[in-house]
Formats: C-alpha cells, structure tokens, sequence
C-alpha cells in the first residue's frame, strides 16, 4: 500500500464572481511534480446575461493545462489558430510549450441562458528539454472519452491519457501523464497499481472516500510517498475525483504568473517574448 504523507484542504480563492478552490499551489502543499497547480471552479449557477469566465487573453509558456469541463461548457482560442467550444464532460489539454496566448471564456449561448458551472484545470509541467516545443492543443466532448468500467458497476473511469483497466486514453501526451476522472457510486471499490517511481495526483471533486485506510472528501488533494504501489478507493457516498500519475522532473521550477521554467533568466526572456508579440495575439 502506498503511505499517505498528508490530505491537504483546497483553499477559497474567488476569481470575480466565480467560485473558486485552489488545492495547489497552498501554504500546505507547492506542488507534486510534475503537478503544478490545481483550481477548481465552482459548482455555481449563473443567471442569464452573465459575464461568464473571466479568463481572457493571457500567455503561457513551460506547461501544459488540462481543463475538465464538468458542467456547462468552455470555449476556447488560441494565438496558434485552435478554437473551440468545449461542454459537460469534455476536456482541453493545451501544451503551451514555447508560448502561446489563449482565452478561455464561456460560450455566447452560456452568456446568454446561463446554467450550472463546474470546471478544473490542472497545469503539467514540461521537462527542460520540452519546454520550447511547438505548441499544440487537443480539445474533446465527452463522447470522445472511452470509459473503463469496474467495481460491479459501480465505478466509471473516463480516461483522458494512459492506460486504465485496458482502456487507453485518446490523448498520447508528450510526457508519460497518465490521468483519468473517477465517478463512484457509494460503495464502489477501484484498485490501481501505481509504479513506486511514479508521483500520484488525487484529488477529490465531490464526495466522501476511503484512500488506503484515510478518509478523503470533496475538496481533499491526497499527498503521497514514493513507497508502495497499491492505491485502494472505497467511495463511502457517491464521489468524483481525478486520478493520474506520472514520473517527477526533480528539476528547478521558477514560476512567475503564467510561465514555468528552470531559472529566473528563463521568465525575464519569456516576459520580453510576449511582449515582443513572438508568442503571437489575439
């Protein structure tokens, strides 16, 4: 069984008038590498008329992001010529690579009629040698998802990326991410064996579970050691969470806003870039 090191809290962190948990990074936890950063938006209802999401025009550079849109919808454009309208139970996963500038806003119909709201992004970090890759993004509806199903039916894996339960994912990312959202119904039980090199990410959207003996809940990142291999979830009440791993860098991080390097030389040339228009406008 792998050890848990800690269950850190999502902090409240609104943005405007969206709701917002942030469960890294916290005064509690920086990071688990190659994980980055997690928020987590909503669930709210928004009336009609609304402003929507207030994530316009802004650049990255050194990572990716990985947007689980869980309620209403997601419309997204970039400097790089992608553009797309995301909706419940769809994903975006964007490698900004050498930079980029994108928006992330709701749709002219969402802005219009309003509805319910739920959306979490994950930023991946790139190794040394990505970092200045061409950037590229991959935008899917929930349709395009396969699900592995397990735990007497009880339990639904949407794999975005990897290999779970013989379903891989459509996404075939640059780094070796392997990442799935669970749905679980109470009682549900999902096993998962997890190669001890690598770092897990685990986070609890909404729910009551029992990690490896250690109760989780809605809004809990689980932190664990580099020992064991076997991940045990039992869902106590209905619960989703998403689940990944990958293998940890271990090498500098330097963030500053929206770029993550390998040293404060690299963030000066990254602010001079986009100011320069070489990480192209909108």
């Amino acid at each position: 069984m792998r050890t848990i090191k800690n269950i850190h809290r999502a902090v409240s962190d609104p943005i405007a008038d969206l709701t917002t948990y942030r469960a890294m990074p916290t005064h509690s936890v920086n990071h688990l590498d190659p994980f980055l950063f997690l928020n987590h938006h909503g669930p709210q209802v928004y009336g009609k008329n609304n402003n929507g999401l207030p994530f316009g025009p802004h650049p990255h550079r050194g990572f990716e992001t990985l947007t689980f849109i869980l309620d209403g919808d997601l419309m997204h454009k970039d400097s790089g010529g992608y553009e797309s309208i995301i909706n419940e139970g769809g994903i975006q996963w964007m490698t900004a690579g050498r930079g980029l500038v994108h928006a992330e806003v709701s749709s002219k119909d969402f802005l219009t009629n309003g509805g319910n709201l739920e959306i979490i992004q994950l930023w991946l970090n790139l190794p040394a040698s990505l970092k200045m890759m061409d950037p590229t993004y991959k935008g899917l509806q929930k349709d395009h998802i396969p699900i592995a199903e397990t735990g007497e039916g009880k339990v639904k894996l949407y794999v975005v990326s990897g290999t779970f339960n013989d379903v891989n994912g459509p996404v075939d990312p640059v780094t070796d991410i392997s990442i799935c959202r669970l749905e679980m119904k109470s009682g549900g039980k999902y096993n998962a064996t997890v190669p001890k090199d690598k770092n897990i990410l685990l986070y609890v959207v909404n729910g009551l579970v029992e990690v490896n003996g250690k109760e989780a809940g809605t809004h809990n990142l689980v932190e664990f050691d580099l020992d064991g291999d076997q991940i045990e979830i039992t869902a106590k009440e209905d619960s989703t969470l998403l689940f990944g791993y990958g293998t940890p860098f271990n090498e500098p991080i330097v963030a500053r806003g929206p770029f993550v390097m390998n040293s404060q030389a690299e963030i000066q040339q990254a602010m001079l870039d986009y100011q320069s228009g070489k990480m192209g406008r909108l």
